[in-house]
């Protein structure tokens, strides 16, 4: 019996489908590339290229493995992007999770972990923040989130599909081996962006307010290892089946750092001054964001032990600096 994991070849997706071949378990994984990267999936796995969207295409998959469980990473997941052509997000993050969930219940595969985005809950006032508080997104992609995790609650009601939500936070980071780490074009997050800088791929980085009410001035945001973020999700499948009830988990580190950090951090990493520039703020970005993860502590027993965030930058400087370009020109698979 297999886990499928769709969209495994994308940033997070290629981490998760590593931790689970080093557990010895069997992997089938399920990509269209339109994001993810077929370099970024080792030789021995078997990968199927295609649409989740596409139900002759998911039913042969289904029918060709053993699949047991399923781990859905595949989504559009730009914000400002999604503001812009929220039905090109409809369309591939709810429609494509619809069928897969219908292909799921076809074959009699009962238990789904989603990767799902504190982009569901909107702006918060009370810090930090727990599964209890409202869910109010403030864009379409956060909006299709939470459809999709409404989505699985149903198929609970009605067909039992046992599923775990993890409302991510900031990712980031790469694999402690290297191997495998963040490539994304347009890259639009704050880590690798700062990196680019000291790669010289960028003249500087901008800083987008400074008059936030924090100690320095910057926003302040919950970053979280990609590989401990990894463990959650293993931790996620075993609780399912072990009997766990369907369930909503927050994924961060329980502490904020703020941009000026992280551009410090940087520049002590790798000793690059990395200028910056400071901009106008942006409408909608919150001063603080921070997630309270107590609850996948005590529930998974998830344990994350890459928290501090010089180690975060570290290994994400270590793929950048040798792949400066992502994937691009690694052996086509």
């Amino acid at each position: 019996m297999s886990i499928a994991v769709v969209g495994g070849a994308g940033y997070i997706g290629s981490h998760a489908v590593r931790a689970l071949l080093a557990q010895k378990r069997d992997v089938v994984v399920i990509d269209s590339l339109e994001t993810g990267h077929a370099e970024s999936v080792p030789d021995d796995v078997q990968f199927y290229k295609g649409d989740i969207r596409d139900r002759a295409f998911l039913n042969e998959v289904f029918e060709h493995e053993q699949i047991e469980q399923v781990v859905h990473f595949a989504a559009n997941s730009l914000v400002g992007e999604s503001m812009e052509n929220p039905l090109k997000y409809y369309d591939n993050n709810v429609f494509g999770t619809q069928i897969l969930l219908e292909t799921m219940t076809k074959h009699g595969v009962g238990h789904i972990v989603f990767s799902s985005s504190a982009a569901t809950y909107g702006e918060q006032k009370d810090m930090p923040i727990t599964e209890k508080a409202q869910t109010d997104p403030t864009s379409a992609y956060g909006e299709t989130k939470l459809a999709m995790e409404r989505m699985m609650k149903w198929c609970d009601a009605a067909h039992g599909t046992k599923f775990v939500s993890l409302r991510y936070f900031n990712v980031a980071g790469a694999s402690e081996s290297g191997v495998i780490g963040e490539d994304h074009h347009p890259e639009t997050h704050l880590i690798p962006v700062v990196l680019q800088v000291a790669n010289g791929q960028r003249e500087h980085i901008s800083i987008f307010g400074e008059d936030y009410p924090t100690e320095d001035g910057t926003c302040i945001r919950d970053y979280i290892h990609v590989e401990d973020l990894v463990d959650a999700h293993l931790l996620a499948l075993d609780y399912l089946k072990k009997g766990g009830e369907s369930n909503i988990f927050n994924l961060g580190s329980n502490q904020g750092f703020s941009v000026k950090e992280i551009v410090e951090t940087a520049r002590n990493v790798t000793g690059h001054p990395i200028p910056v520039v400071i901009g106008d703020k942006r409408a909608g970005d919150p001063a603080v964001l921070i997630a309270s993860s107590e609850k996948a502590r005590t529930t998974l027993g998830w344990s994350p032990s890459r928290t501090d965030i010089t180690t975060i930058i570290e290994h994400a400087w270590n793929w950048h600096k040798n792949h400066p370009n992502g994937y691009k020109g690694a052996e086509q698979r």
